[in-house]
């Protein structure tokens, strides 16, 4: 047993906080006993208690003021309330004040036994999946690369946003990483110990968008054999990251401005409100601007979204990140492969810097990680990176990631002796894929 698994038994009858305490040592849990709940207070400050076992009515404070005492100046000592007064109300009443539980009188020990042994459990869990989350947050921290000015405003309004339950809505041209900055806002706020839902619009049919976000009862179309709940209802607490959200049809935006107003969602099927609570990080890489000067975007929506904007910069505007950004990359790849990460050489990196960068750091991440496929050494020189447009100007993008897949596609057939099967298992798709893309791309044999 640790120190944080030590008892203290509150209770005015002498006879029953000894009988527990001997039961609980026979358990092998260490045990204090106090006859008031002032004198518990009195041993928590000069000890460390991980579990308060106290009575309801006592004389002087009793145990539900003591619950409430507790849970302002030592949240992490788990309570249990023992009372003979048996009704639904007191049990509700002791909750409500922070108990972790509660025991009706008489006590029965194997009860009493498990009970302990059950809420020492919990903690443990609790406590594996706090340091879980924190290693999350660490790596969220790390994957925020870098100090250009762009980035250090990016991070400062992170830190600004997060505590709050505001809905921010993520701006920023494809790649730029708007998923990684909604999860360090996520992480960083009150909500990290729940769960964090992120759905991408653009890959939802219309058909089933509605099902996706507000879910549905059984029945409530061809093939829903079962009820679900939709992310709104399935986040609890956490936080709900919509991408690319300008991709909304107009009346599933209407649908979610009354459930971020109202708090509040009517699943498909059904015509009953069920409350949701949720934090709300939108994203979107064209203007909503536009879109709702066109027709395609409801203005009250936006404004319900854009309560805090984060616009993200591009890759162009951030060279100054390139060689952190790159080495965490190939950290990355390398590790994915089993492998120690090769680092850029001079020239390599000077070919990086001279790159418009279209795709941003998506498109820096799929250039490196095909160089640590194919590198077999410690370093990737100039030679080894694929054939980038180093003009500095900036390209259309389908232009630009066309041409990278093209020389990718190069590249890997080269290294594989023209071998078609072997290029398409190395590059993890189907050959007739591999086929359709040399046929589209115009890759000569």
């Amino acid at each position: 047993m640790t120190m944080n698994d030590r008892i203290l038994v509150v209770d005015d009858e002498s006879v029953l906080r000894n009988n527990l305490a001997r039961y609980l040592r026979l358990q092998g849990y260490e045990v204090d006993t106090v006859g008031s709940a002032e004198a518990a207070l009195a041993a928590l400050e000069s000890s460390s208690i991980g579990l308060v076992l106290t009575d309801l009515r006592m004389p002087g404070m009793d145990g539900l003021t003591l619950i409430r005492h507790l849970q302002t100046e030592h949240p992490d000592a788990l309570t249990v309330l023992m009372t003979a007064y048996a009704s639904v109300e007191s049990a509700v009443e002791a909750l409500r004040a922070g108990a972790s539980d509660y025991l009706l009188k008489p006590i029965a020990l194997d009860a009493l036994g498990r009970k302990v042994a059950d809420l020492f459990e919990k903690r443990e869990l609790h406590e594996r999946v706090r340091r879980l989350r924190q290693e999350v947050r660490e790596r969220v921290g790390i994957d925020l690369v870098g100090h250009s000015p762009a980035m250090a405003a990016v991070e400062s309004l992170i830190d600004q946003v997060a505590p709050t339950p505001a809905n921010v809505l993520l701006e920023g041209e494809s790649g730029t990483g708007k998923e990684v900055v909604a999860r360090a806002l996520h992480e960083r706020s009150d909500r990290a110990d729940r769960d964090f839902i992120a759905v991408n619009l653009a890959a939802q049919p219309d058909t089933l968008v509605d099902a996706t976000l507000f879910g549905y009862e059984k029945g409530a179309y061809t093939g829903a054999t079962g009820a679900r709940d939709g992310v709104c209802r399935a986040a609890r607490g956490g936080t709900v990251f919509l991408d690319e959200v300008g991709e909304l049809p107009i009346a599933t935006q209407t649908k979610l401005l009354r459930v971020i107003e109202n708090r509040e969602v009517v699943p498909l099927g059904s015509d009953k409100p069920r409350k949701v609570e949720f934090r709300l990080v939108a994203a979107t890489n064209r203007p909503l601007r536009r879109a709702i000067e066109e027709g395609l975007f409801r203005e009250d929506l936006y404004f319900r979204l854009n309560v805090m904007r984060i616009e993200l910069p591009p890759l162009r505007q951030r060279l100054d990140d390139l060689a952190e950004l790159s080495r965490r990359l190939l950290e990355r790849h390398a590790r994915s492969l089993g492998r120690s990460a090769p680092r850029l050489t001079a020239e390599a990196l000077t070919r990086l810097r001279g790159h418009s960068w279209p795709g941003n750091v998506r498109e820096l991440s799929n250039v490196l990680e095909r160089s640590v496929l194919l590198t077999q050494g410690p370093w990737i020189d100039a030679p080894n990176l694929p054939d980038l447009d180093t003009s500095g100007r900036t390209s259309n993008l389908r232009e630009a990631m066309e041409r990278f897949e093209r020389s990718h596609i190069q590249q890997v057939l080269s290294h594989c002796q023209g071998d078609k099967r072997q290029a398409a298992e190395a590059m993890g798709v189907h050959l007739a894929t591999l086929y359709r893309h040399i046929e589209r791309l115009g890759i000569e044999p």
